[in-house]
């Protein structure tokens, strides 16, 4: 058989075992111990497993992967987000448009605190769809409003994604978060810029009654100023501990992941939330949560292995090389992280696509810093497109009674657009990605 139809046949079962619902870890090491077996041989395949799990086991940098997860469980817990909340949305009013944004606002300072989609969705589709949908926001912007925001959390740092992507790349995650903060901001403020026209161009998005409205223009007391400080000083220190430390060279993102996790835990305490049950609760979700990206880690690294000693990836290599311009071969690659966040877990794409992609952007002259910051942008769109878009079901499965999946779905239709658009922005102005990095880790 052919490396063509081999890469062919391989690609097909992946597919069809996805789609009958088979976890992503289950069916990378079917098809590994399979296509191993029969393509390469037996003794190399049964080497190569033990071997991809010892060295997931032992690398220093995924310990981040943990704590980061530990330390977003600890905050959700915490009720520090939904103090913030309601402190800025106090102070800004009810005008047309403003919950929205500050909705936006809250789920990126939440985005910097925590690099877990399914805490940031959860978290702000509780606090802020029932208040969204008081405030007579169409369910379809309410919803597409909170699954975007909310994911931004896995590219704005400290972001578990990345510190994988930084791993696989043999990038240094430090630089890569900071290459990724500008992205973020401009992924953020297109969407606020979205909410500004939309609830002026078509006012039904938007129902919210004119004595809210006049409540725009109200003065706001001291006090309450003085709320919203204060409940902004422990996301700032979070924020300080983990980043701060990072690019002020005090830290590894490991080590930074340890000093927010701790920042995670005192704030927990001052805010009177820590029991035994709420650090066993926070334990358990910590190991279920890091069992199953470890097992994918290790298992994606043996399906890789097996994929390249194959030879698919210089299949894939060559008629990706076979196009005359290199941008074509950049959309083309985009095209395919866009089809592939459709189906497929974002662990398993970085595993897939980092070994063939990356020679050849190197091969092309791409800047790989820049690209991997990139790729970490258009996966932002796996996490809303259908049908295996994670935030659209963490957002469901909390959304209150009458929103509906297809109320989801229309209302995320603009904001993958709108990621589209951060994409094109960072790709005709690469300094958007490379300037951080450059004055920070010179």
């Amino acid at each position: 058989m052919g490396i063509e139809l081999i890469v062919l046949l391989l690609f097909v079962l992946l597919i069809l075992t996805l789609f009958t619902g088979h976890p992503l870890a289950t069916t990378l090491g079917g098809l590994s111990l399979y296509f191993g077996y029969f393509f390469w041989g037996h003794k190399q395949i049964c080497l190569m497993i033990p071997s991809k799990i010892s060295g997931v086991m032992n690398n220093y940098i995924l310990l981040a992967i943990p704590l980061f997860i530990f330390m977003a469980t600890l905050l959700d817990k915490s009720g520090v987000i939904e103090d913030l909340f309601d402190s800025l949305n106090k102070i800004t009013g009810n005008g047309r448009g403003i919950l929205a944004i500050v909705v936006i606002i809250i789920c990126t300072v939440f985005a910097a605190c925590t690099g877990i989609i399914g805490a940031s969705v959860v978290t702000m589709g509780l606090i802020a769809l029932p208040q969204m949908l008081k405030h007579g926001y169409s369910k379809s912007l309410s919803t597409g409003i909170i699954a975007a925001g909310g994911s931004l959390g896995i590219l704005i740092p400290p972001s578990i994604m990345l510190v994988v992507m930084g791993d696989q790349a043999t990038l240094s995650v430090g630089k890569l978060f900071s290459a990724a903060i500008i992205p973020g901001l401009i992924l953020s403020a297109l969407y606020i810029i979205y909410i500004l026209i939309i609830v002026r161009v078509k006012p039904s998005a938007q129902c919210t009654p004119n004595e809210d409205i006049d409540e725009a223009g109200k003065i706001y007391s001291l006090k309450e100023w003085l709320s919203f400080l204060g409940s902004l000083v422990p996301v700032l220190l979070l924020i300080l501990g983990v980043l701060g430390s990072i690019f002020m060279g005090m830290a590894t993102p490991t080590e930074a992941a340890a000093v927010g996790t701790f920042v995670a835990f005192l704030i927990t305490c001052l805010y009177g939330k820590f029991s035994l049950k709420a650090l066993n609760d926070a334990v358990e979700s910590t190991a279920i949560t890091t069992g199953m990206v470890m097992a994918i880690l290790a298992i994606a690294g043996v399906f890789t292995s097996v994929f390249i000693a194959i030879g698919g990836a210089n299949f894939v290599t060559g008629l990706l090389l076979g196009i005359k311009s290199r941008w074509l071969i950049y959309s083309v690659m985009m095209v395919i992280y866009f089809i592939l966040g459709m189906f497929i877990d974002w662990t398993g794409i970085i595993f897939l696509t980092f070994p063939v992609f990356l020679p050849i952007v190197t091969q092309l002259g791409f800047n790989k810093l820049w690209f991997v910051t990139i790729a970490a942008i258009i996966l932002q769109t796996s996490f809303l497109t259908p049908p295996f878009g994670y935030a659209l079901f963490f957002l469901k499965g909390i959304s209150p009674k009458g929103v509906e999946m297809t109320d989801i779905y229309m209302g995320i239709i603009p904001f993958i657009i709108l990621m589209l658009i951060g994409l094109a922005i960072c790709t005709i102005f690469p300094n958007t990605i490379l300037y951080l990095p450059s004055i920070l880790f010179r």
